[in-house]
C-alpha cells in the first residue's frame, strides 16, 4: 500500500521491528527486555504505532498511538499508555540522503489519570539506518529529573 503524501518520506519505518532493550531509572532495578515496535500504514496521513515488551516470555508493557507528519521536517507522536498516561510529543524529522531517518519528539505536558504514577515529560528518539532501528526514551517521573529510561536496538522482521 502506498503511503499518503504527508508521511511518505517516513515509509522506511513501516513494518515490524524486534530486538533487545534495557531499562533503568533511579526508582527501579535495571532490567533487560524484548521489544517489538510496529509502524503500520493504513493509507491515511499517519502511521499507527504499537510497542510491546516482554521479559522471560511474559508480557510487560504495551502502548499504542499514531505518528503524524504535518510537514516534511516536523512530527507529532500521539500515544496512549495503559499505566494511565497520554502523550503528545512534538518534534523533528530528518531524512538523510542515504535513507536513514531520525525522529525526535518531546512531550512536556504528559497527561496522567488520577490513579497513575506521575509522569511529567517523555522524550523519544527513533534512528533508522541499514534496517536497524534504535529507540531511546527519556522521562521525568515520580519526582525525578528527565533521564534515560529505555533503549533498544531492533531489526526488521516484517
Amino acid at each position: 500500500m502506498t503511503c499518503a503524501p504527508p508521511i511518505a518520506h517516513l515509509a522506511g519505518l513501516v513494518g515490524t521491528w524486534r530486538g533487545k532493550g534495557r531499562g533503568m531509572y533511579p526508582t527501579i532495578e535495571s532490567f533487560t527486555y524484548r521489544d517489538e515496535l510496529i509502524f503500520g500504514n493504513v493509507g491515511k496521513p499517519f502511521f499507527t504505532f504499537t510497542q510491546r515488551t516482554t521479559m522471560a516470555g511474559e508480557p510487560r508493557h504495551t502502548e499504542t498511538g499514531f505518528l503524524r507528519a504535518p510537514s516534511p521536517t516536523t512530527i507529532e507522536f500521539v500515544v496512549a499508555i495503559p499505566t494511565g498516561q497520554v502523550e503528545l510529543g512534538v518534534g523533528t524529522c530528518t531524512v538523510h540522503t542515504d535513507g536513514s531517518i531520525v525522529l525526535h519528539t518531546l512531550a512536556q505536558d504528559v497527561q496522567n489519570s488520577p490513579t497513575a504514577k506521575e509522569v511529567n515529560v517523555i522524550e523519544r528518539e527513533f534512528c533508522l539506518g541499514e534496517d536497524v532501528l534504535t529507540y531511546r526514551l527519556w522521562m521525568a517521573a515520580v519526582g525525578q529529573e528527565k533521564q534515560l529510561h529505555l533503549e533498544s536496538a531492533l531489526e526488521r522482521v516484517a
